[in-house]
């Protein structure tokens, strides 16, 4: 929004506005503008870390409420920002919120849901967050029209709306009969709450696996020294490869910057900012369908397909860019539309796939004695590389130009033939029962071992 640049960043206002001389690809690259973007995912970094600490030892409940009241202080600073240190400080309080969100949510999701409903669940999840960044476009597009050059203020202040409903919601929320067992070992209350989840009074057998998995897990003092241990190499790997992959497919790269884009290609404030808010509808829609078929088709499935369709599209937009911008001037109207119809497809391809499956799988694959340790990683790398990309697109967008939709388009060719060849299918595998996949697996059975001596036993 124009008022907001020329409060806070009058140099990428005046770059944008006055500078006839430099390159479309090149107005926006302004270090303290992608600091600004950037510093929630540093402290989302951070604070995945301590989250993971007060998610073991306190519940996940405690984490969630964390998360709330640290969205809230962010919120409130935001919208009362005098200044750019207020601005970055109040987004720094947003990327605590999100690191103790993004570690307890969906491992709270994964540990409520029954295995045959646990893929729609947690894809949830995605869906909500598609919903809020939906809601943000259509917020920032209504604001901008308010004239005196205020809206940015009602727009950043508008998240201590879901930031409210989560600390509130959260005080309601009952534990997970996981944590009450791993924190209290007071089976009878986590055998109350299963029934309740379940709606049955038949939860024998959930409730002795989880019995097991906290006995196992209490010969575990060291959750992080532990993950490193030969027979976690497999869920060690996907805790670092599933979030790495996420971030390069570029998706970040159209959700940071999708109004930048569009306005480096010609296109005008309020169309750009519309652009946003039609990218967010055909996400949100996609990844109502991915819940809707995701424990019918499989994890592997979607992945795969999500990737092909991708692939395809994001190497279109590199070609149409190449071809028709220059680095002066705009495309026609008609290739504009062209590129969105085309990011319309890589977004719908993203949130069908790696958007939701990104956040299910690393929380359904892990045992319970590394389950809290394993989704920090997942959370921590995901912020490191979300960062990265963030702090670098701006920059890499000025060099490589058209070119960056060639560069993320090559990294999802790798990361599709990774779950071609790595990822064993998880749908309807209760968690407890999760190990089997690894034993059974062309490749993580030499790790893992085909059978452990706690399964010879059982079968026994």
């Amino acid at each position: 929004m124009k008022p907001f640049l020329e409060k806070f960043f009058p140099e990428v206002y005046r770059k944008m506005t006055e500078d006839t001389d430099i390159s479309n690809y090149c107005k926006f690259d302004s270090q303290l503008l992608t600091s600004f973007t950037s510093s929630l995912y540093v402290a989302g970094l951070v604070a995945s870390f301590f989250a993971s600490s007060v998610t073991k030892a306190f519940g996940r409940k405690p984490s969630i409420l964390l998360g709330g009241a640290a969205f809230l202080a962010g919120a409130a600073l935001g919208g009362a920002a005098i200044n750019v240190y207020m601005l970055i400080f109040g987004r720094v309080l947003l990327g605590v919120g999100v690191g103790f969100a993004n570690q307890s949510v969906p491992l709270y999701l994964s540990e409520m849901a029954p295995p045959r409903h646990r893929g729609a669940i947690n894809n949830g999840f995605q869906f909500s967050v598609g919903l809020g960044v939906l809601s943000a476009n259509l917020i920032n597009y209504g604001t901008e029209r308010i004239r005196g050059g205020w809206g940015w203020r009602i727009s950043l202040s508008m998240a201590a709306v879901p930031a409210a409903i989560l600390s509130l919601g959260a005080l309601f929320l009952p534990e997970t009969a996981n944590s009450l067992i791993q924190r209290t070992d007071d089976t009878e209350r986590a055998k109350l709450m299963l029934q309740r989840v379940r709606g049955t009074e038949d939860v024998e057998a959930e409730l002795n696996d989880l019995i097991q998995a906290n006995s196992t897990s209490k010969t575990n003092e060291h959750p992080l020294k532990n993950i490193i241990r030969r027979k976690y190499r497999p869920q060690l790997v996907m805790a670092i490869a599933i979030p790495f992959f996420q971030q390069v497919t570029g998706i970040n790269v159209i959700a940071f910057y999708a109004p930048v884009l569009f306005r480096t290609i010609g296109q005008g404030e309020s169309a750009s900012l519309m652009s946003a808010v039609v990218i967010g509808v055909v996400g949100t829609g996609s990844t109502f369908i991915s819940m809707l078929v995701v424990d019918k088709l499989g994890r592997r499935a979607l992945f795969i397909f999500g990737g092909a369709q991708m692939f395809v599209s994001q190497i279109m937009v590199g070609g149409v860019i190449a071809a028709q911008l220059g680095d002066h001037g705009s495309i026609s109207k008609g290739y504009a539309y062209f590129v969105l119809i085309m990011i319309c497809i890589y977004v719908s391809g993203f949130s069908w796939s790696w958007g939701p499956l990104g956040c299910l799988v690393p929380s359904e694959i892990f045992p319970l004695e590394i389950r809290s340790a394993g989704q920090s990683i997942v959370v921590a790398v995901s912020f490191l590389f979300t960062f990265i990309v963030a702090q670098s697109f701006l920059t890499m967008l000025c060099h490589f130009k058209s070119g960056i939709f060639f560069f993320f388009g090559g990294w999802v060719v790798v990361m599709t033939a990774f779950v071609y060849n790595l990822l064993p299918e998880t749908k309807n595998t209760p968690l407890e029962k999760m190990d089997k996949v690894w034993r059974e697996h062309w490749f993580w059975k030499r790790f893992v071992g085909e059978m452990d001596e706690n399964s010879r036993t059982e079968a026994a």
